[in-house]
């Protein structure tokens, strides 16, 4: 197995995530990132520490409470595959969150520094930017959860629906040297859920200088650490393939440089990447 890929912990369920990557699993410094299967009924409850937190309600219904603020049963879709955009709850740190599901729930926790720029707040479907990038096999569809335009001290979130067959993250891209305002240093996580979820998806993720040129075969629940490099994505034939993307870093703006290989296939609509 890749050190690249996180593979889903067992047994999971409840207060133990299903996944968990943290800035000293992954060696490096800014993105966490944990998903919690919860039944009907079960809490979580946790502080915020030093970390700013969006909750992505990946599945599912809940209750969520905050120290100042709490939102009754929150959330609408019962499967990501239903490409509808979520709800979800930023959190700033030195705060706690109480998740009590209404429904089975799967939850994403999405943390980075917190400077305690903004208040907790829910973020509402219709809150969420919808785009479609691509054409032909590289069109795939996008939801910008907490992008750079809306308020946050260091995280970036955002969801990409990648049809059976397509290409995403694509042309290759890269965003990993502190070089405004040509380039900006974002560590990135990918995790997955493919259907029908026997399958798979392909994550290279390479250097320039090949010191890192690893391909990945990523099952359902699987997610992929992007410490550095270009990163496409290929969803096989016969298998639909989402993915949960969160990046934070020093400065947070995302200014990514295109493969000088592959930059052609950006022309003449200009750079898409993920």
């Amino acid at each position: 197995m890749s050190h690249l890929i996180v593979r889903p912990n067992a047994p999971s369920g409840g207060d133990r995530p299903a996944l968990s990557i943290t800035p000293e699993s992954a060696g490096w410094d800014y993105v966490g990132f944990e998903t919690y299967q919860l039944r009907a009924g079960e809490r979580l409850v946790r502080p915020t520490g030093d970390s700013e937190i969006c909750l992505v309600l990946v599945e599912g219904r809940a209750h969520v409470a905050t120290f100042a603020e709490s939102w009754r049963n929150v959330g609408k879709r019962m499967s990501v595959f239903e490409q509808i955009p979520p709800y979800a709850v930023y959190i700033p740190n030195d705060d706690r969150f109480e998740v009590e599901a209404v429904t089975d729930l799967e939850l994403a926790v999405c943390r980075a520094p917190g400077r305690g720029s903004y208040a907790a707040r829910l973020i509402t479907p219709d809150s969420v930017g919808v785009e479609v990038r691509g054409e032909g096999a590289t069109q795939r569809f996008i939801h910008n959860i907490l992008p750079e335009g809306k308020p946050a001290d260091s995280l970036l979130v955002v969801e990409v629906f990648t049809p059976q067959g397509h290409w995403s993250s694509y042309p290759p891209h890269k965003h990993d040297r502190d070089a405004l305002p040509e380039e900006s240093l974002l560590e990135e996580t990918y995790y997955y859920r493919v259907r029908p979820e026997r399958g798979f998806a392909i994550q290279r993720v390479y250097t320039d200088d090949r010191s890192l040129d690893e391909t990945l075969a990523v099952k359902n629940g699987e997610a992929v650490l992007v410490p550095k490099g270009y990163h496409p994505v290929s969803a096989p034939p016969g298998y639909d393939v989402y993915y949960l993307n969160v990046m934070a870093g020093p400065a947070r703006t995302w200014k990514f440089c295109n493969d000088p290989d592959h930059a052609w296939l950006a022309q003449p609509r200009g750079g898409s990447a993920k």
